[in-house]
This record gives C-alpha cells, sequence and structure tokens, in this order.
C-alpha cells in the first residue's frame, strides 16, 4: 500500500495521462524578437508541460523572428523543425538525438514486447511507424525493462478493485494532510477530502486482508464515491470529454503494471462496450459504485 500511495503522489495535481495533439500556435513573424526557449525532448510520456506564450516586445522594424519554432508545439516522438522559407513544421525525431540514457531504470515496454531504451526512443519510433497498421496498435504498455507478466486469474481479478480502491481514498487523505498551498487539491477537492478525513470511522492505511477491505467498503462505501470520481477527473484531461483512452490511462496503468499483474485486464473489462473508451459510468461499475452515485458533478 505504501508504494501505491508514493505513486500516485507523483502524479497528483497533473494531468496524469500522456497528451493527445496540440494544436500548433504560430507567431507571426515581423519585427519582434522573442526570448529563445529551449524545446525539451524526450520528456516523459506521462509528464509533459506545455509552456506559457510570452509577448513580444517591438524593438526595431528590421528585426526579424530568428527561431520560428519558439512556442510551435509537437506532440511526443515529433520536433519541430522550419522550412525554405522559415515556416514551422512538426516532423519525426530520430531517435538518435534522444538524450543519452542515465540507467535501466529509463527504459520502458512497449505491446510489441519490445524494450525501447526511454520513452523518448519509444515515442520517437512510434512517429515513423504512423499510419501503419503496426504503428497504429503500438502503445507505451508499461514502464521499465519487457518482462514475463503472470496472466491474471478470474479470482485474482475480483481483488484488484478491493485494493485500488482504498488505495485511492488513502492517497487522497495523504494529499489532504501535505497540501499546504493549495497545490495538490483545489478547494472543493479540499472539502470533500475533509469529511472522509475527519471520519472516526476511516480505515487507516495499511496492509489489510481482502476480507477487512472489502468489510469497509461495505460499511463505509460513501468514502469512496470520491475518491473514484477524482481519479477519473485526473485522467480525464486530453481532452476533458468525459472518455478515458488508452493514451490517458497510460499514467495510472504504466508504472502500476509491474506491481500488479491484474492491471491490463481490469482496465480492458472497464471498457464494457468495447469501443475503446471508458466513460463515467463504465469507470464507476468497475469500482462497484451503485448507479445512482453516478455523479459528473463530482468530477471537481
Amino acid at each position: 500500500m505504501r508504494v501505491w500511495i508514493v505513486f500516485l503522489l507523483c502524479l497528483a495535481g497533473h494531468a496524469m495521462a500522456a497528451p493527445a495533439d496540440e494544436e500548433p500556435i504560430v507567431e507571426e513573424p515581423g519585427t519582434e524578437e522573442p526570448v529563445v526557449e529551449e524545446t525539451e525532448v524526450g520528456a516523459n510520456p506521462v509528464q509533459v508541460e506545455i509552456g506559457e506564450f510570452d509577448e513580444a516586445i517591438d524593438i526595431v522594424e528590421d528585426v526579424v523572428t530568428e527561431n520560428a519554432c519558439l512556442n510551435y508545439h509537437c506532440k511526443k516522438g515529433k520536433v519541430c523543425e522550419v522550412d525554405e522559407s522559415n515556416t514551422p513544421m512538426c516532423v519525426c525525431q530520430d531517435p538518435s538525438t534522444c538524450p543519452p540514457v542515465e540507467g535501466d531504470f529509463e527504459h520502458v515496454c512497449g505491446t510489441d514486447n519490445k524494450t525501447y531504451e526511454s520513452s523518448c526512443h519509444f515515442f520517437a519510433t512510434k512517429c515513423t511507424l504512423e499510419g501503419t497498421k503496426k504503428g497504429h496498435k503500438l502503445h507505451l504498455d508499461y514502464i521499465g525493462s519487457c518482462k514475463l507478466i503472470e496472466p491474471c486469474l478470474d479470482s485474482e481479478l475480483t481483488e484488484f478493485p478491493l485494493r485500488m480502491r482504498d488505495w485511492l481514498k488513502n492517497v487522497l487523505v495523504t494529499l489532504y494532510e501535505r497540501d499546504e498551498d493549495n497545490n495538490l487539491l483545489t478547494e472543493k477537492q479540499k472539502l470533500r477530502v475533509k469529511k472522509i478525513y475527519e471520519n472516526e470511522k476511516r480505515l487507516q492505511a495499511g496492509d489489510h486482508s481482502l476480507d477487512l477491505l472489502a468489510h469497509d467498503f461495505e460499511k463505509n462505501y460513501n468514502m469512496y464515491i470520491f475518491p473514484v470520481h477524482w481519479q477519473f477527473g485526473q485522467l480525464d484531461q486530453h481532452p476533458v470529454d468525459g472518455y478515458l483512452t488508452h493514451t490517458e490511462l497510460a499514467p495510472l496503468r504504466a508504472p502500476l503494471i509491474p506491481m500488479e499483474h491484474c492491471t491490463t485486464r481490469f482496465f480492458e473489462q472497464c471498457d464494457a462496450d468495447a469501443d475503446k473508451y471508458i466513460a463515467l459510468e463504465e469507470w464507476a461499475a468497475c469500482f462497484g459504485l451503485k448507479d445512482q452515485d453516478v455523479d459528473k458533478d463530482l468530477i471537481i
């Protein structure tokens, strides 16, 4: 349980999903001299930041924009280049230009069961396969080198949501305890978690038996409603449309798979209609919430 809580703390406060394509934003060339910023390549697949745009200041009429790629954003696996007319465009990154890896901990495993040196190498390779059947099926599977993942038995699959629910609840309580500057939780979220935190019947974090977790869920059911909604909202970011895609699930599932071998099967089961999208209602059902307790207003 402690490992699970530390893991999600690293994701809290950020959109925990791998980002979708961004609409390019191009500054009009002219008499402006913007401050040049380095474009980061090979960013972590689940922590990509979008920079703010600085307004350029007119200095001399004859000055021409030097870097047309400034503030021109490309999705992971692509980098910005300019053509002969200094027009920026996104092109696939050469994997050889990815930053050198510092150790095996940077390795990632693709759904092709191939180990890539880093997420940068993976997405650069995936970009070169765009438009092909292989490229369409290739996704980041999990963090770490590829290894044998034991099959998830039916009995084990029923146990997964018991631990996951308890984990989400205790992660939120931990965030609440550490949130001094409102950087981890919003005020509305803190009000929801405060009720859980102050409830004397709350099951404290620990390595509890499955029987105890099942009993607590039945006895203190209301404590689990908001954590399940909160996690959905954290993942539904690219775009915010009420559905989770494979890409949006990546920030949660990729680090979990090496620790919980039922992760992949669990999320596949959540997609009840097999349309490749997990709606809030499907997500809530996976965690055992009742239909009448699914509330989009709890995605705050």
